[in-house]
């Protein structure tokens, strides 16, 4: 069977797979016409009132057939003269009574004729029933109004125009170009996201141009992130996949996204996508850039922000795919989404009605399926793309609506909502282009990465993906992004000076740690002594509601230009900073000047305002104090490596390292 469907779309027929589970009306199912014959003895059967067209003999049934069990063992061994049935009903208007519109364009191709579906997949039951009825009344077919509207409604009529309405639009056009690509030097890239592309002749490699904004592409605007509008991660992919289309290479190997792409309010930004040159075994790199529009014609470094880099690949690796047969899979329990595109606006997630395309979720032992759909506005869009931004990204949310459908409604505002983006694709496929709807598989092995299988609604394979991994996006990092690109990316840590505090006294309820470094002591000694101390307190119940104060001696380079005196010290910082965010709010780490309190008789200094500020981490210089805080760093320009060593990157099979090490 597949090789007869395989061999017909080489002829460019459209082959429909179907989802059933048995090859009904063939000889495969003369197995079981004993038995069922048998089934069918039981039954009590009568003549039907209305004349029915017989799919067995595309004749009219004659009295006592559809009464006969043989006749319907027959039914099942035999062909379906649907066909046949249509041309010989002799019928010109036909209502097809079912969940769906299967069968109406069947009908339409068989005889020149009107089908109305009563009933459509994902749409109101009510307001179809009355599309059907109406265009059943403008067919010609005697339509009981009075049974179908509210009570007093027919009794009124209202005289119309014996002329159709003429529709005619008053928007200003959109403006178009004077000069296309080809009239530039350059090719057409016949993508929506995409304007022309130029061969490089001395790396054999392309870029492709194009421009972004909220008017040219407005359904960019229901992809809004903590508030700001981004160009979603697959959106990335799609341009990159189309990049590779180009060149020859069908496998997105790696794709890893390392800023996000805002898409101003005003205005729009200029993208480039640039492929290199194949290698040895006809890889290519692939970069997608963007620039501000109102940066002008600066083609300096600084202009330019890579947000995403990778591989591209010509051959994949042979993998077996799930088996979509059965649809929802068995076994599968259907999970409630209803309200979860509103916990994850809640949560940070500012999908609009374009990127809203899940329509049902299942889970089953760890496995995830869902519908998604793009919204009938953007379906004649989708036919231009490899797979639509939206429709992808969609597909991705089956994982985080099944989060949000565990949890509360008041939980997102209890806690602090942590937005997890795409960071890094792995073996991207794109099987078949151009889908509107979609059927998809999810594995998360871990939190933070997850593969995809997605088929179309024949069952016929449109993407895999062997993994994604995710990473957390802060606020601060998307408002960075919103600003001058590519500027300000780089802080460091800075000690600022607190104001005087007042009210500052004895150290209330406090257990101290001392964790300087003594007489022969050294540096993992005293860490592994503050370990055990600050281990030891937070098993202790009784000090559920206390708080810890370790006090290191020189230990931060803070107050002018002092400098780390105790290694031991800065150790422990190191250490307790990640007790503190395991227990926030209850370690504090104060340290004092290097000679407080070693004069013999002295105490040490006053620890009462250091606690009295609030501050987690607080260094005490005579009477000032002093707090770390993020702050941007001006670049000398100058890098601090060796271009000629060598440098060491642990975990260096990781997507990130795999970052850092080609951008050395």
């Amino acid at each position: 069977v597949l090789a007869v469907a395989e061999r017909l779309r080489e002829q460019g027929r459209r082959v429909k797979r179907l989802t059933v589970s048995h090859a009904f009306h063939s000889a495969l199912m003369e197995p079981m016409l004993a038995d069922f014959a048998q089934a069918l003895d039981g039954l009590t059967w009568n003549e039907p009132v209305i004349p029915v067209v017989s799919n067995v003999t595309a004749k009219q049934a004659e009295p006592g057939q559809l009464s006969d069990p043989a006749y319907w063992v027959d039914h099942v061994r035999s062909p379906v003269r649907f066909a046949d049935g249509i041309a010989a009903s002799g019928g010109s208007v036909f209502l097809e009574l079912g969940p769906g519109g299967a069968l109406t364009g069947a009908i339409t191709e068989s005889v020149d004729a009107v089908g109305v579906p009563a009933l459509r997949d994902e749409r109101g039951e009510t307001q179809t029933l009355l599309a059907a009825l109406a265009r059943l009344f403008v067919h010609g077919t005697k339509v009981d109004w009075a049974a179908v509207l509210p009570e007093g409604a027919t009794e009124a009529h209202v005289d119309l125009p014996t002329y159709a309405f003429d529709h005619q639009q008053y928007w200003l056009p959109a403006p178009r170009p004077l000069l296309d690509a080809t009239a530039l030097g350059q090719g057409a890239a016949d993508h929506p996201l995409l304007g022309a592309v130029v061969q490089l002749p001395q790396s054999d490699g392309l870029v492709f141009t194009s421009r972004l904004s909220l008017r040219t592409h407005p359904w960019l605007a229901d992809h809004a992130i903590g508030g700001v509008v981004l160009v979603p991660g697959t959106g990335l992919v799609e341009l990159a996949v189309r990049a590779g289309d180009e060149v020859g290479c069908g496998v997105l190997d790696e794709l890893v996204v390392e800023a996000p792409l805002v898409v101003p309010e005003q205005g729009g930004v200029r993208v480039q996508v640039a492929v290199g040159g194949p290698d040895e075994t006809g890889a290519r790199s692939v970069e997608v850039y963007s620039t501000r529009q109102d940066v002008g014609t600066e083609s300096g470094p600084d202009a330019w922000t890579r947000h995403a880099s990778g591989t591209l690949s010509t051959d994949s690796a042979a993998t077996d795919t799930f088996d979509f047969t059965a649809w929802p899979p068995p076994g599968a329990r259907q999970v409630d989404i209803s309200g979860g595109y509103e916990k994850l606006t809640h949560a940070g997630y500012g999908y609009g009605p374009a990127f809203q395309c899940v329509r049902k979720v299942w889970r089953r032992d760890g496995e995830l399926f869902a519908e998604v759909a793009v919204p009938q506005e953007q379906r004649e869009n989708a036919a231009g793309f490899g797979i639509h931004p939206a429709l992808l990204d969609a597909a991705l949310h089956a994982s985080i609506l099944d989060a949000a459908a565990e949890v509360g409604d008041g939980a997102v505002a209890e806690e602090e909502a942590v937005v997890r983006l795409p960071f890094a694709w792995n073996g991207l496929t794109l099987h078949a282009s151009g889908a509107t709807s979609i059927r998809v598989r999810l594995l998360r092995p871990d939190p933070d990465t997850l593969s995809l299988e997605a088929v179309d609604d024949a069952g016929g394979l449109v993407l895999t993906l062997d993994s994604l991994v995710s990473r957390a996006v802060s606020g601060e990092q998307l408002e960075a992004a919103a600003g001058a690109p590519g500027t300000d990316a780089l802080f460091q840590v800075e000690w600022s000076e607190l104001p005087p505090v007042a009210g500052a006294g004895e150290v209330p309820e406090a257990t101290v740690v001392e964790a300087r470094t003594g007489a022969g002591e050294t540096p993992v000694a005293l860490v592994t002594r503050v370990l055990a101390a600050v281990q030891a307190w937070l098993a202790d119940e009784s000090a559920a509601d206390g708080r810890l104060v370790v006090v290191t001696r020189g230990a931060v380079p803070a107050g002018g230009d002092q400098a780390v005196t105790d290694a031991g010290g800065a150790a422990v910082w190191g250490l307790v900073r990640a007790a503190q965010a395991e227990n926030p709010g209850r370690i504090t780490l104060i340290d004092t000047d290097a000679d407080a309190g070693t004069d013999a008789g002295t105490d040490g200094p006053d620890l009462g305002p250091a606690l009295a500020s609030g501050e987690p981490q607080v260094a005490v210089r005579g009477a000032a104090l002093y707090v770390p805080r993020l702050v941007r760093a001006a670049g000398s320009g100058e890098s601090g490596l060796d271009p000629d060593g060598t440098v060491l990157i642990t975990g260096g099979t990781g997507s990130l390292a795999g970052v850092l090490a080609r951008h050395l």
